[in-house]
C-alpha cells in the first residue's frame, strides 16, 4: 500500500516564507513526476509545480516565489514557498506518478494561510 506524508504548512504573513514537503512510502516503484497542487475554497484544484528528472514546471502565478525540488532516494517531495500572498491560501496537496505500473498518487493535503 502507497502513501503520501505530507508536512510544514500552516499560517504565515503576507511576504513570508513556508515549506511542505511529502514522502512516498509503501510499494512504489519508477516514480516519474512528483508535485504539488493546491485547491483554494470554492475553487477547482490546480496545479502549482512539479519536477521529473528532466525539470521543473510551475504555474505562472508562482513562478520566482515557488521552488520545488526533490531526493530521490527519499522519495520525498518539497514546495518552498517565498514571498507569500493571501491568494496562496489553499490546501496543497502532493501527488506522485509512476510508470509500469502506470498510477497516480494523492497526499490528504495540508493547508496554507495567509494571512495578517
Amino acid at each position: 500500500q502507497v502513501q503520501l506524508v505530507e508536512s510544514g504548512g500552516g499560517l504565515v504573513q503576507p511576504g513570508g516564507s513556508l515549506s511542505v514537503s511529502c514522502t512516498a512510502s509503501g510499494s512504489i516503484f519508477n516514480i516519474f513526476v512528483m508535485g504539488w497542487y493546491r485547491q483554494a475554497p470554492g475553487k477547482q484544484r490546480e496545479l502549482v509545480a512539479t519536477i521529473t528528472d528532466g525539470g521543473t514546471n510551475y504555474a505562472d502565478s508562482v513562478k520566482g516565489r515557488f521552488t520545488i525540488s526533490r531526493d530521490n532516494a527519499k522519495n520525498t517531495v518539497y514546495l518552498q514557498m517565498n514571498s507569500l500572498k493571501p491568494e496562496d491560501t489553499a490546501v496543497y496537496f502532493c501527488n506522485v506518478g509512476t510508470v509500469q505500473p502506470l498510477r497516480v498518487y494523492w497526499g490528504q493535503g495540508t493547508q496554507v494561510t495567509v494571512s495578517s
